[in-house]
């Protein structure tokens, strides 16, 4: 059987409190700006990533509420053609955008590879257990994804919902791997940013275990508030579970592995079912 714990996760567990190893020494050894500097670098890193797609979705929440007429009958759409009626340049469109937005999972593993601490490694995003990874992975999917379309159709039908549109791509050879990568970008970046690096900087910087969770948490559920306030409050507990998981596993790896399995289910069933059935939504 393999341990539920890792000597990561005991790791950044100690670095919550401000005490674990790298939490009192800067990049260049001196205590005195430690914090000041890991304070910085957090707020750049958010600021290229997840906190600006906060504030994005904040704004777009805001049009939503004060536009005539209720949430439900407008939609949100995730994967959009770039340049419809021309395939090839959509295509590059569509893999510019994915590989643009791992560039600051490569930033935090810049930075992490500067503190010593081995790169993703640190967060548990290797190959280094890809068994333990994918069937964790596979059953936090099954539970988080099942109970999150419930959410969805329950918040919707109430009204505090916009209509999801997962994907509206054309049907071209290239749209299921597409939308797989898409999927598995979306992934990376989420966990390995709003899991792995700000639970452990903020971690170093001496917040408090309990806030260190709910700032993830508030976190994940801002950036998908463009859904509205049911994307809000399901991502708000799915980052609570994610958090008190990646806690106990000390690793990235089966976040990551679970929300691909989520994103994927989402994208490509929407791809084959919108419209041939009842039950799903569609704008």
């Amino acid at each position: 059987m393999e341990p539920e714990t890792s000597p990561v996760a005991d790791a950044d567990v100690r670095g919550q409190g401000g005490r674990g190893p790298g939490a009192g020494r800067s990049p260049g050894g001196a205590e005195g700006p430690c914090r000041s500097f890991l304070g910085s670098e957090t707020l750049l890193v958010l600021a290229l990533s997840l906190g600006a797609s906060a504030l994005s979705a904040l704004i777009s929440f805001i049009g939503s509420v004060t536009k005539p007429g209720g949430l439900k009958h407008q939609a949100a759409t995730l994967n959009a053609s770039h340049a419809p009626g021309r395939p090839w340049l959509d295509l590059a469109w569509q893999l510019f955008g994915i590989a643009s937005a791992l560039v600051p999972v490569a930033l935090v593993a810049h930075f992490l590879l500067r503190e010593r601490a081995g790169g993703l490694r640190a967060i548990g995003f290797d190959r280094q257990r890809p068994g333990f990874d994918l069937s964790r992975g596979v059953g936090l999917a099954a539970v988080i994804g099942g109970s999150g379309l419930l959410l969805y159709l329950g918040a919707r039908a109430a009204g505090a919902n916009l209509t999801v549109v997962p994907e509206a791509l054309p049907e071209v050879w290239w749209k299921i791997p597409v939308l797989i990568a898409s999927a598995v970008q979306n992934a990376v970046v989420e966990e390995v940013i709003v899991v792995g690096y700000l639970v452990r900087r903020l971690g170093q910087l001496g917040w408090a275990p309990m806030a260190v969770l709910a700032a993830s948490a508030v976190l994940r559920g801002s950036y998908h508030l463009y859904q509205g306030i049911g994307g809000f409050f399901g991502n708000m507990v799915m980052g609570v579970i994610f958090v008190l998981l990646y806690r106990r596993w000390g690793r990235v790896g089966p976040l990551v592995a679970a929300h691909a399995l989520i994103d994927i289910v989402a994208f490509l069933g929407y791809a084959l079912l919108a419209g041939r059935v009842g039950w799903l939504p569609t704008a």
